[in-house]
């Protein structure tokens, strides 16, 4: 008797082939069996110690969530339901070139306070790890969903450099490629960078093609947050595109986006670069979510120079009155650096989360809305907030355009991320609505994918990049993350007013072959591990 057989399920097997009506069984966390339109041919059906009926539901394969920021949620959380009840059955962390591995006790610290807004202070964390394969061993313990890990290129370059705005000497160079290439070696999948966070914004092409090269050798990929969204947006993009390239690294082009007023209607442009580089025999794909709205701390908007030395450093220049002043006009008047480029438009800046109660009244308005309230300057606010909070407050930015959004998501190189950050009282619907949001909002109403093409974008695709041979199809022999979810009522459930509102219409989700979710409702199943870099 096989554990479980899944009967009369439309699969939608994640290869964008159309549906189809079969029994499915799964035994050992493993797709044992698919009998196609078993009870139409009368033929005999499969048996299996637990039978579930799946009619009127489509079966697909787990979601992969490619920009995840659930480092330490993961730990913190064994319920996940944020990303369990979507269908998520694996995530890609270590996003944005910031995260806990590998570190020193000095780094620790630093990326501790640095990133604070994404994931929290991290008091309730046993940080019992420092390299990327302790960190890795660590998730094996049990978590509720698969995790693959990046190796942060600006945690590299805070353990072998600091947080300084210099060229890496030789010798550091040197620390930082032995440092990737452990990370790689211990089961990363490739590299991340946030090059408009400090310090992995101060490394020069270089430097950056350099560490990629270590990356192509082990057969990992090269995902940057880049240098602009904004202003320098398509530069940003054909930098990341040509310094791949030199490298001979895959490139995966995290929430490709095309924000800022500057950028309106400026996806074809995008689209354009890509596909000649594609055609040209680069190895690019990209991941988006389905919002307009972006999401960070609102000390990323502070210009890099203001930004050197540390969380410290920043906070000490913030308080000083001069120096404040100095950084108010490079955001206002000429375009900070971490805004993009663009001169900050404070109707666009919403609070959606900050670490210290006391300042909860900031939270769910924009920073020109306080500012009216309280007869200040948007940067008085802002100011104080950075201080009062130590640079913890998050943010949605309001500078995103649909037409955009629909344009890249057709792409066919294109996948789905969250880029959900689970902070704040008032977080990004993104991070609990992603994925159903996909199936709902742009397969079900808008018709801008198929079913068949949207499953695809969101399963065998991020898989391919990932190089995972057994994940994001419902095959034979393939590992058994699974989803069922009604595409009649598959939706996001989370919106900007309610943004932890869990999804509807999905009622079981699989990790391994066990149930995650059941009947709508999670379980206390941890059947989620770390998800390993496959060797070349």
């Amino acid at each position: 008797m096989e554990d479980l057989v899944i009967r009369d399920a439309d699969v939608v097997d994640g290869s964008g082939a159309p549906s189809y009506r079969a029994d499915v069984v799964v035994d050992g966390g493993r797709i044992v069996s698919i009998v196609k339109e078993a009870a139409a041919a009368g033929c005999q059906r499969p048996s299996a110690t637990r039978e579930l009926d799946a009619e009127g539901l489509v079966l697909s394969p787990g979601f992969i969530d490619m920009h995840a920021h659930s480092d330490l949620a993961l730990l913190r959380d064994p319920d996940h339901s944020a990303k369990a009840a979507q269908g998520v059955t694996l995530e890609v962390i270590g996003q944005d070139g910031l995260s806990y591995a590998p570190v020193d006790d000095r780094t620790l610290e630093e990326v501790r306070r640095a990133i604070a807004g994404w994931n929290g202070p991290g008091d309730d964390i046993d940080f019992d790890w420092r390299s990327v394969g302790e960190y890795l061993d660590r998730l094996d313990r049990g978590i509720a969903v698969n995790a693959a890990y990046l190796v942060p290129q600006g945690t590299v370059r805070a353990l072998a450099v600091g947080w300084e705005d210099r060229p890496a000497t030789e010798a550091e160079l040197d620390r930082m490629r032995r440092l990737v290439a452990q990370g790689l070696e211990q089961g990363a999948v490739g590299l991340s960078s946030g090059l408009t966070y400090t310090p992995g914004m101060y490394a020069e092409d270089a430097e950056l093609t350099e560490l990629c090269r270590v990356v192509a050798r082990y057969g990992g990929y090269y995902c940057p947050h880049h240098r602009s969204y904004g202003a320098g947006a398509l530069e940003a993009y054909r930098e990341m595109v040509e310094l791949t390239r030199a490298a001979g690294c895959p490139l995966h082009l995290a929430h490709a986006t095309m924000n800022f007023g500057v950028n309106k209607g400026r996806a074809p442009e995008l689209l354009t670069l890509l596909d000649e580089a594609l055609a040209a025999g680069a190895d690019i794909t990209l991941d988006t979510y389905p919002y307009t709205p972006g999401c960070t701390t609102l000390a990323a908007l502070l210009p890099s120079w203001a930004s050197e030395g540390g969380p410290e450093a920043v906070l000490g220049r913030l308080a000083d009155d001069g120096t404040a002043e100095r950084i108010r006009h490079h955001m206002e008047a000429v375009g900070s650096d971490g805004c993009h480029g663009v001169p900050v438009e404070w109707e666009t800046i919403e609070i959606s989360g900050v670490s210290d109660p006391a300042l909860a009244e900031y939270v769910g308005r924009t920073v020109l809305e306080s500012a009216r309230l309280r007869g200040e300057t948007p940067w008085a606010v802002a100011r104080r907030l950075l201080l009062a909070d130590r640079l913890a407050p998050t943010i949605l930015q309001h500078v995103g355009h649909e037409e955009n959004v629909r344009a890249i998501m057709r792409h066919r190189v294109h996948t789905g991320g969250s880029d959900g950050i689970l902070q704040g009282s008032k977080p990004h619907p993104r991070a609990y609505g992603t994925f159903p949001h996909y199936l709902g909002r742009y397969v079900r109403e808008l018709g801008v994918l198929s079913l068949e093409e949207c499953v695809a974008h969101l399963t065998s695709r991020p898989a391919a990049r990932l190089r995972l041979p057994d994940r994001g199809l419902v095959r034979e022999g393939h590992r058994a993350d699974l989803v069922l979810f009604d595409p009649a009522t598959v939706a996001a459930g989370s919106t900007f007013a309610e943004p932890r509102a869990l999804p509807t219409g999905i009622p079981y989700v699989l990790v391994d072959g066990r149930f995650v979710i059941e009947d709508g409702r999670r379980t206390d199943v941890l059947a989620g591990r770390s998800v390993r870099r496959t060797p070349r």
